[in-house]
């Protein structure tokens, strides 16, 4: 960022930027799963139409909603991470007592409504 000319640094650097298009990223995922997609919209708490949105391109999802469907595929962490990076959202950051608990959620395979119930008893947001 110290040159002057933007157009370079975008040149230099366009390796490096982030591509959102969590529509691939996602159904590449869900190519190494041995689940249907009903199962998986029945998973991530979220309808079968706006699953295929997202994996269409169609929709952007929300963080949650993309955390949802972590849950949902049973994610590792690393691959929880990347999505939400990739997704331009920020990582989990189990600092935060919600952000711990969807973490550890995710570090587990903990279904979505445990994770959503464990959330409520510590007075939190639920995911979905």
């Amino acid at each position: 960022m110290s040159d002057a000319d933007i157009d370079a640094y975008i040149k230099e650097n366009r390796h490096n930027f982030v591509n959102c298009d969590i529509s691939r990223l996602l159904r590449m995922l869900y190519e190494d799963r041995q689940i249907s997609k009903a199962e998986l919209a029945r998973r991530s708490g979220m309808s079968e139409v706006y699953l295929h949105q997202l994996f269409s391109g169609r929709r952007k999802p929300s963080r949650d909603k993309l955390l949802c469907l972590c849950v949902g595929m049973e994610l590792t962490i690393e691959e929880t991470q990347r999505v939400l990076k990739e997704a331009a959202y920020a990582e989990l950051y189990p600092r935060i007592r919600r952000e711990a608990v969807i973490y550890h959620g995710i570090a587990h395979h903990t279904p979505l409504a445990d994770i959503n119930d464990h959330l409520f008893e510590e007075n939190e947001k639920a995911l979905c």
